[in-house]
């Protein structure tokens, strides 16, 4: 019986080492992979010193990556004891692993922290670039016309809420002035109504009116609702209401166009109210005349109505153009800083055309009257609102009074002017 015992530990013994052994040369093999990885990765980052700092961390992460995979497999080789038995099946005399492992922890854990570092360092230079910016325009009212493709795509229309939610929240009283155009054609198009235009306006009948006052209120509630969800109290308002926007019958070059409006008068009290109450006030371009017909207005002509009425700091146009350039046709020609006088000239030379004339003319006006700075954006641009406002340079075009402080000084621009010529 001992003998049988003896002769069944020893059969034992023999199937356990050949299990172990098996296993070994199985993780021992698997080690080619990761050593290989590591060794090129190496290899890349060494012999190409020209690497930008993202690439070389995308290497060393890989190596980051690899070198845990092989400490795992160190790991279960060791357990086995057969380190020794690995090493024969496959080469490693020449890597002394642990130390190759501990170095490259060392290494990436070093870049990732001076990453971390610069974005962290980056993030501080931009509070303190905007820092004098929140501090002058503190309880100051910046006006915001939005309109164009950010109202389409839905990612974008996410980004423009949340810029003016933070304008709000550093001290800002924003107003917001919305457009709908794509909306309401998409709709009209739906009812199987057709569009008429004269002279490039639309004309709107009492049918299409009633639809255009149905798809401006969806839309007036639907940011509504965006900005409540970032947690700052808005309320939509159409210019019918409280008497805000007073209208006119429209005409274009003596034509009739249906129920658009002009503005003729602003009821700036009901805007303070709400501003006074720590309410945004978005604004849906829609008026009555003194017959209490309601009227379709542009919503920059609103927008810059309501800017002269309530005395802003600043007005924003958010387009599907950068800005106000020196040539049309060449886009390295765009003009950061443009005073009414500038302007006027650029106007008279016809380098302004499209619709970025009117737009224009009502930057013209809105300076004229009042407002200090007025801005056109690419509302296609992320957060291209907080670029403009709370960076140097800013992203657009800023159209400011001849006697305004300009950030450049005279040479800047016109280095600016030549290096677009070029």
């Amino acid at each position: 019986n001992s003998y049988e015992i003896s002769i069944n530990d020893i059969s034992r013994q023999e199937e356990e080492s050949r299990m172990k052994r098996q296993l070994t040369q199985n993780v021992a093999h698997e080690l080619k992979t990761p050593v290989s990885s590591i060794q090129g990765y190496l290899e890349t980052i060494i012999s190409n010193p020209e690497l930008t700092p993202d690439k070389r961390q995308f290497f060393l992460e890989r190596c980051y990556s690899q070198s845990t995979r092989l400490t795992g497999l160190l790991r279960d080789i060791s357990v086995l004891n057969r380190l020794d038995e690995a090493s024969e099946m496959f080469d490693l005399s020449d890597i002394n692993i642990p130390k190759l492992i501990v170095e490259i922890q060392k290494e990436c854990s070093k870049e990732m922290e001076e990453k971390q570092m610069q974005k962290i360092l980056q993030k501080a230079e931009v509070l303190i670039e905007a820092l004098p910016y929140i501090q002058r325009f503190n309880r100051k009212i910046i006006v915001v016309k939005y309109g164009g493709s950010a109202m389409v795509d839905e990612e974008l229309k996410k980004n423009v809420i949340e810029d003016v939610t933070l304008l709000k929240l550093v001290g800002f009283k924003p107003i917001i002035v919305h457009g709908g155009g794509k909306e309401i054609s998409r709709w009209v198009e739906k009812a199987g109504m057709e569009p008429e235009f004269v002279n490039g306006l639309r004309k709107t009948d009492a049918p299409t009116m009633e639809l255009v006052e149905m798809v401006l209120g969806k839309v007036n509630k639907s940011l509504v609702q965006l900005v409540q969800q970032l947690g700052v109290n808005a309320i939509g308002i159409s210019g019918k209401d409280g008497g805000l926007l007073k209208v006119e019958k429209k005409y274009s070059k003596g034509q009739d166009i249906g129920y658009v409006g002009e503005i003729q008068k602003v009821n700036a009290k009901v805007l303070y109210d709400l501003l006074e109450k720590d309410f945004l006030p978005i604004v849906c371009p829609v008026g009555l005349d003194d017959s209490f017909e309601t009227y379709n207005i542009n919503a920059d002509d609103a927008a810059c109505a309501i800017a002269k009425a309530v005395k802003a700091e600043k007005l924003a146009f958010l387009t599907d153009v950068k800005g106000v350039y020196q040539d049309p046709a060449d886009k390295s020609s765009l003009i950061s800083e443009l005073s009414v006088s500038e302007a006027h000239k650029l106007i008279a030379k016809g380098n302004i055309g499209g619709g970025m004339l009117p737009k224009l003319n009502n930057c013209i006006e809105a300076i004229e009257d009042g407002v200090s700075r007025v801005h056109i954006l690419d509302g296609r641009i992320p957060h291209c609102l907080l670029l403009e406002i709370f960076t140097n340079k800013g992203i657009g075009t800023a159209i400011l009074g001849d006697h305004e402080e300009r950030f450049f000084t005279a040479e800047e621009i016109e280095r600016e002017k030549q290096d677009g010529s070029r």
